[in-house]
C-alpha cells in the first residue's frame, strides 16, 4: 500500500512530466534539466540551449564538465522520460569559454 507521501510524489511527477511534455519546441529538455541533475547542480549548471538532439549546459569550470560528463547517461535518461523530444546528447560547456573553443575541447 502506497503511503500519502508516494502517492502525492507520483502524482507531482505525472504532473511536471505532463507541463515539460507540453512545452514549446526546444524547451522541454531545457525544463528537464533540473529534474534530471537535481536542486544542487542545477544551481550551479545552466541550460544553454537545445538543438538537433543536443542540449548544451554551462558549467562552472572544467573539474564540473568531466564531473558531470560522467553522468551523462543518468541525466540523459531521466530528460527523455519527461521530454518528448529526444535528447541524444549533453555538451558540456565551461562559463567564460567560447562555445566553439568549448566544442572542440569536449
Amino acid at each position: 500500500m502506497d503511503r500519502p507521501m508516494e502517492r502525492a510524489g507520483k502524482g507531482l511527477e505525472k504532473l511536471v512530466a505532463a507541463s515539460v511534455r507540453r512545452a514549446p519546441p526546444g524547451l522541454g529538455p531545457i525544463l528537464a534539466w533540473p529534474l534530471a541533475c537535481g536542486r544542487k547542480v542545477a544551481s550551479r549548471t545552466a541550460a544553454l540551449d537545445f538543438a538537433d538532439g543536443i542540449l548544451r549546459v554551462q558549467v562552472p569550470d572544467a573539474g564540473w564538465r568531466a564531473e558531470l560528463q560522467s553522468l551523462a547517461p543518468q541525466y540523459l535518461a531521466v530528460m527523455n522520460r519527461y521530454s518528448h523530444e529526444s535528447i541524444r546528447r549533453i555538451e558540456f560547456v565551461v562559463s567564460g569559454t567560447k562555445v566553439g573553443t568549448a566544442l572542440k575541447r569536449a
